[in-house]
C-alpha cells in the first residue's frame, strides 16, 4: 500500500482523484528526473505521474481543509483580514508538497542505513560457513532466514529466483543491479565475479570483509570531523541567539506599548522557534551519521 506523507485521505480515494491531476503531473515530472529511480528502489510500485498526481490531490485537501481552519482561527482572535488563512495554508501546503516528493528518497536512504549496518555482520557469517565447508546455497538459505533485517530480505529475492530455477549468478546480479546501497553492490559484484571466475570464495568474501571495515573507519572519521561545525551551530542557533533575543525582548517591551498577549505571544514565538532548531539539530545528528554504525 503507497503511504504518502501529510495526507488525511486513505491511498484508495487518492488514487480516484489522481487522474484529475495528470495533466499538470506531467508537466512537474519533468523538474523531477530522479523521482522515477527513487520509486523504484523505494520498492513502491507505482509511476512518477501516477506519485505526483496523488501528491497534488493530496495537497489540495490539505490547502482547503488547513484554509478553513486557520480562518475559523484568526476570526476567533478577532482578525480582520481572516482570508489570510488561505495564504497561510498555501505555504504550509508547499512544504507538504516538497515533503511528500522528497519522501522516496527518504524511503531510499531508510533502506541503505538498514541494509549497510547488517552487511557486515551478514558477510562474517558468510565466511565463517564458507570456512567450515557449507555450500554457497545453503549459506544464501540461511542468511535469507537470520536476523539482518534488509539483507536478509535482499538474499530471500536471490534464494526465491534461485529456487524457481534461475541460475546463482543471475540472481545476484539482478539483485546487486536493482539495489540502492554501494557497498551491497560492490560486495555481490565481488561475489559474483569470484563465482564466475572459480576463485577461492573465502578469500573474496574476506576481502569484501576487509573492505567494509576500512568504509566504516573512515565513515567514523568523516562523521567525527562534522560534529565540530555543527556544535558551533548549535551553540550559536539554540543558546546565544535565544539568549540574546531574550534581552532584547525585555528591554523593547518597556519602550512598546504591547499588553500581555502580545508580550506573550512574542516568547511563546520565541519558544517555538528554539524547539524547531533543536528538533531539527537532531535531525541532521541522525541524518549524518555514518551508516554502517548500528542504532
Amino acid at each position: 500500500m503507497i503511504k504518502i506523507p501529510f495526507s488525511f485521505l486513505p491511498p484508495e480515494v487518492l488514487k480516484k482523484l489522481s487522474y484529475m491531476f495528470f495533466g499538470i503531473s506531467s508537466m512537474v515530472e519533468r523538474n523531477f528526473p530522479f523521482l522515477k529511480v527513487d520509486l523504484k528502489q523505494a520498492q513502491m510500485r507505482i509511476s512518477s505521474k501516477e506519485y505526483i498526481s496523488m501528491c497534488f490531490a493530496s495537497t489540495m485537501f490539505f490547502f482547503f481543509t488547513f484554509g478553513v481552519l486557520f480562518i475559523f482561527v484568526l476570526g476567533a482572535f478577532g482578525v480582520k483580514k481572516a482570508y489570510m488563512g488561505f495564504v497561510i495554508s498555501l505555504i504550509f501546503s508547499i512544504f507538504a508538497f516538497l515533503e511528500q516528493m522528497m519522501y522516496p528518497k527518504m524511503l531510499v536512504r531508510k533502506r541503505i542505513r538498514g541494509i549497510e549496518r547488517n552487511l557486515l555482520a551478514a558477510m562474517q557469517n558468510m565466511l565463517i560457513q564458507l570456512n567450515s565447508g557449507v555450500p554457497l546455497f545453503n549459506i544464501l538459505v540461511s542468511i535469507s532466514m537470520g536476523d539482518y533485517r534488509e539483507v536478509s530480505e535482499e538474499i530471500g529475492k536471490a534464494v526465491r529466483e534461485i529456487n524457481a530455477g534461475k541460475a546463482q549468478v543471475d540472481a545476484l546480479e539482478e539483485i546487486a543491479t536493482t539495489n540502492p546501497s554501494l557497498l551491497f553492490r560492490r560486495a555481490l559484484w565481488q561475489v559474483v565475479n569470484g563465482m564466475k571466475s572459480g576463485s577461492d570464495m573465502a578469500g573474496v568474501i574476506n576481502e569484501c570483509i576487509t573492505a567494509i571495515a576500512e568504509e566504516q573507519v573512515l565513515q567514523i572519521q568523516r562523521y567525527g570531523g562534522q560534529l565540530n561545525p555543527l556544535a558551533m551551530f548549535y551553540m550559536l542557533i539554540a543558546v546565544i541567539v535565544p539568549a540574546l533575543s531574550m534581552t532584547f525582548l525585555i528591554m523593547m517591551s518597556s519602550f512598546m506599548s504591547l499588553n500581555d498577549f502580545g508580550l506573550k505571544l512574542l516568547f511563546w514565538g520565541l519558544f517555538g522557534v528554539v524547539t524547531f532548531f533543536q528538533l531539527m539539530f537532531l535531525g541532521v545528528i541522525k541524518s549524518r551519521r555514518p551508516n554502517l554504525l548500528g542504532e
